[in-house]
């Protein structure tokens, strides 16, 4: 019975193509609710092409679900969710995921190589497609210097068991690279990670969202203190946006939560 039950989302009969991302991501009186659990409640707010906002709030306030909502991993019970005008139900769901690349907290790997690792989901990727990828996510010395003996054609193990929790995020950040989308979701993708490994991954992270819309899912609020805008999302709406420095002058939810973890971090 379980095995049977379908849990595809259904596609438009006649879907819109997407093929390029000119102007923005807007919600327009999102709601959405996990059975009878309410996460968000008409929420209202637009990302810009090219912009990166930042999304906080305590566990289970609802930060990922607007990341699953963008990529349509599930549809909103009522409002809209739209990509440069078009509702994002009735966009062509192949073309919609092309547009969008996802570091999750927990890198997924599979017991390949490293370089088919990187490759999943660019088919036909060139060893040296790869390996630039790799460079740009900090991830290709780490291959090549000697503590994995076949580099690049090093089996990760089952989940990546081989590789330590900051390799399997930069060969996550390396797949995105070779991907090239125009929108990049970052979901806590720091949060499973020391200080220290995050330090030398946040690089890459910058470099990532060069030129791209970013919508970054934040636990470590140290993180996202340059981004354009900062939406602090609790009790199924969202509170307060605007700057780092915009939304420590209001003194509201922001700074209490910036200031809590910087007590809990001294």
């Amino acid at each position: 019975q379980v095995i049977d039950y379908d849990t595809a989302l259904t596609e438009s009969p006649h879907p819109l193509p997407l093929k390029e991302f000119r102007d923005k991501i807007s919600f327009r009186d999102v709601s959405f609710a996990y059975d009878q659990h309410k996460i968000l409640d008409r929420i209202s707010f637009d990302i810009p092409k090219g912009h990166i906002v930042a999304v906080v709030g305590e566990t289970g306030s609802g930060k990922t679900t607007i990341a699953n909502l963008i990529a349509r991993f599930y549809d909103c019970d009522s409002g809209s969710i739209t990509i440069d005008g078009k509702e994002v139900r009735n966009i062509n769901v192949a073309d919609l995921r092309n547009m969008i690349g996802i570091v999750n907290q927990d890198a997924i790997l599979f017991n390949d190589t490293i370089a088919d690792n990187i490759a999943y989901g660019m088919p036909g990727a060139t060893r040296e497609q790869i390996i630039e990828a790799a460079k740009q996510a900090n991830a290709h010395n780490f291959i090549v210097d000697g503590r994995h003996p076949d580099g690049y054609d090093t089996f990760a193990g089952e989940k990546g068991f081989r590789l330590s929790g900051g390799e399997k995020q930069r060969i996550s950040i390396a797949r995105v690279f070779l991907k090239n989308p125009p929108i990049v979701i970052l979901d806590e993708a720091t949060s499973a990670l020391d200080s220290v490994t995050e330090t030398k991954i946040q690089a890459s992270f910058d470099r990532l969202c060069e030129g791209r819309t970013s919508i970054i899912i934040a636990h470590r609020l140290s993180t996202i203190r340059n981004a354009d805008r900062i939406a602090v999302i609790d009790r199924e709406q969202i509170l307060e946006q605007g700057s780092h420095q915009e939304l420590m002058a209001l003194h509201g939810e922001y700074a209490a939560l910036v200031t809590a973890q910087q007590q809990i971090e001294s």
